[in-house]
């Protein structure tokens, strides 16, 4: 069984209008996630999906077909965060890409899950060996 940490745009894609362009892969994508094994929701993820006009327990009531696991930060991926953080900044990085984006990444990768995203790219050049679904990984 493999566990899956999902990213942000994913939630997003699924819970927003259903005639988006990328609803339909992100959806596919996170059933055959679930199919292979746990899906994990990060606590950053969770904070970056907070929606006033949503309110928390509709959002995990939104998400219950998915029986997710709600999991913290691991301080471990603290140092891999920031590292990463840092060379994207050292190398002209704008604050476009924030911090959560590595937290998430380093997340995955420390915990030791693969991590479901649209963005493959962006968490590909920071944590090569992080495995990565993405539409250019799984069409």
């Amino acid at each position: 069984m493999t566990s899956t940490l999902v990213d942000t745009n994913i939630f997003i894609d699924i819970l927003g209008p259903s005639d988006t362009p990328t609803r339909s892969w992100s959806m596919q994508a996170l059933k055959a996630c679930l199919g292979e094994g746990r899906i994990i929701v990060s606590a950053i993820v969770w904070a970056e999906l907070a929606e006033p006009k949503l309110g928390e327990a509709l959002l995990f009531t939104a998400l219950s077909w998915l029986r997710p696991k709600r999991e913290d930060f691991p301080f471990a991926a603290a140092y891999a965060a920031g590292q990463a953080h840092r060379t994207y900044r050292r190398q002209g990085g704008t604050r476009e890409r924030t911090l959560p984006d590595f937290l998430i990444g380093a997340h995955a990768l420390t915990a030791g899950h693969r991590l479901l995203t649209r963005d493959g790219g962006r968490y590909r050049a920071y944590f090569p060996t992080l495995d990565l679904l993405s539409p250019e990984t799984r069409p």
